[in-house]
């Protein structure tokens, strides 16, 4: 029983591990890289035309995205996943071939003037229609055998419509070895689907950790910051622009927003208008209609037995057709306007960053996680201009961020979640976080909760039967030809990553010594100021 891991390891995207066990090759999950690689991922061990399954967690891109690839190159086994999960992934690979092949076309029509070479998209839309035809939809707490020695069981995990933790049961030879891949662990409280359920016993865990050094801190009045951001905005004439993930993220914002306007909490702008400009989100929304009783949380559940819809109102206009989408920022009136992508790196978002970014009466609002080297993590990191369709654009707009409006479950959630199973693992492996969170979330889980962590770099070989780790992987940075992160940028921004981790580290060692004596406080205090004083220059 060999596990390979392949994708997200050292790294926030790209979820791909690889199992060989009772004589199957098969995959957790099959995800696109996003944002800009810091290492270069290994190939996993066989020829996808040799792999047998695919046990998917869920359907954002990260996570599926490279599906429609691997049907390109001879992949022909089954995919197992959620009903919810199945009907999202049709509209979401199709979406993304369409990128793929529209990137084609773009690049194609400049290779020609220039003499390049043909580019070829990564995949088409045939290779996305082609592996729905794959799939196999799965209910939750169900066990599902799979083949003689490999049964499976799908549990709701809270963090998207239809996502899952997989459990996962292997008998070679008489000996069975449980496994259980946490997949994207939900955040709690969240509007319209359940809170992340546990598992209750596992030999081994593969384990995400993108918010593993990090606390959401106390739940935020999200109505009410929303509320406010809405009236200033709109008060001083300008858009409210809102980069969201077209899949979960978008249709919170509409939940809240139905809220908002219901309770009448944005005054002197009646029936202001919430442009939706992406078809994707479209898509996506109508999903969520359609998937109400089987996976909504009570809260969502209740309003729809009212005869209320939890994501549509008055004044909700969706944007389907690029005319449509140009029309939005012809019209002067204020406004919100949602789009994807939600980090900012293609799609409609970009012509609305262009409209707005320059504009001191518009609000760029961010709800939800922005990965290294993206726009999005940019923006908020404070630049004075960004570059976008070859022009030039001053940031003026005022750049926010609404905290704690997270898909993802943060430090304490994810401890929460290990510490469900009534017995320690006897291995738990730390993957989907960035770069150095990966190691730090590994070394808390070890130091101060006692459990065997490993965190693996890509490549890295694990013996289940055995309790052997045979490779911890290659280290081998990525180099980029347009120059954009070269091994010396790399490594510093590594290092800089490393002091954000330690920025944190330091939040969290002040939330424990709230309450303490005042004279410890005032001690701890007075180093925090010289070191301030000393390099805030």
């Amino acid at each position: 029983m060999k596990l390979v891991f392949s994708g997200a390891a050292h790294e926030v995207t790209g979820s791909c591990h690889f199992i060989n066990a009772c004589g199957k090759n098969f995959l957790l999950d099959c995800g696109m890289e996003q944002g800009r690689d810091i290492y270069e991922n290994q190939e996993i061990p066989v020829n996808v035309s040799d792999l047998d399954y695919v046990f998917l967690s869920h359907a954002h891109i990260d996570h599926s995205g490279y599906l429609p690839l691997i049907y390109k190159n001879g992949f022909r086994g089954k995919i197992y996943t959620t009903e919810a999960t199945a009907d999202l992934c049709e509209i979401m690979l199709r979406d993304s071939a369409h990128i793929q092949e529209f990137e084609a076309e773009w690049r194609n029509r400049k290779a020609k003037r220039s003499l390049d070479k043909p580019y070829e998209p990564l995949y088409t839309t045939n290779d996305a229609e082609g592996v729905l035809q794959l799939f196999e939809r799965c209910g939750y707490t169900e066990k599902i055998d799979i083949c003689d020695g490999i049964a499976i069981q799908f549990t709701d995990i809270g963090h998207l419509l239809g996502s899952s933790s997989i459990k996962l049961w292997l008998t070679e030879d008489g000996i069975t070895k449980t496994l259980v891949f946490s997949g994207d662990v939900g955040n709690k409280n969240q509007p319209l689907i359940e809170d992340p359920k546990l598992t209750d016993e596992a030999d081994y865990v593969i384990m995400e950790s993108t918010y593993g050094n990090r606390y959401h801190g106390e739940r935020p009045d999200y109505y009410g910051e929303l509320a406010r951001l809405i009236q200033e905005t709109l008060d001083k004439g300008g858009n409210l622009v809102i980069p969201a993930f077209a899949v979960g993220r978008t249709q919170e914002m509409l939940y809240f927003i139905r809220k908002i306007k219901e309770d009448n909490m944005v005054k002197g702008h009646d029936g202001f208008k919430v442009y939706v400009d992406s078809p994707l989100a479209v898509e996506a929304t109508r999903v969520f209609n359609k998937n109400t009783l089987a996976f909504y949380d009570e809260e969502a559940l209740e309003l729809i037995r009212k005869g209320i819809n939890p994501i549509s109102f008055d004044g909700l206009v969706t944007s389907v057709t690029s005319d449509d989408s140009k029309a939005i920022n012809f019209d002067r009136e204020p406004k919100v306007i949602i789009s994807a992508s939600g980090m900012c790196e293609a799609g409609r978002i970009r012509h609305h960053l262009k409209h707005n970014l320059w504009r001191p009466e518009s609000t760029i609002l961010f709800v939800g996680y922005q990965a290294y080297g993206t726009l999005g993590r940019t923006l908020i990191e404070g630049t004075d201009s960004v570059k976008l369709f070859g022009e030039k654009i001053a940031v003026e707009a005022r750049i926010e961020q609404l905290e704690g409006v997270s898909g993802h479950a943060d430090k304490q959630g994810l401890i929460d979640w290990i510490q469900g199973f009534k017995e320690k693992p006897k291995r738990v492996f730390i993957v989907h976080g960035e770069d150095t969170v990966t190691d730090e979330f590994a070394d808390c889980l070890m130091r101060e909760y006692g459990y065997d962590t490993f965190a693996p770099y890509s490549g890295a070989e694990f013996d289940m039967m055995t309790n052997t780790i045979l490779s911890k992987g290659i280290k081998k940075l990525v180099e980029h030809p347009d120059g954009e992160m070269s091994k010396g940028a790399a490594r510093g921004s590594a290092i800089y990553r490393e002091l954000e981790v330690a920025g944190n580290r330091l939040k969290t060692v002040i939330m424990h010594n709230k309450g303490g004596a005042n004279a410890d406080l005032e001690k701890l205090l007075k180093r925090i100021n010289d070191l301030c004083d000393e390099w805030d220059r």
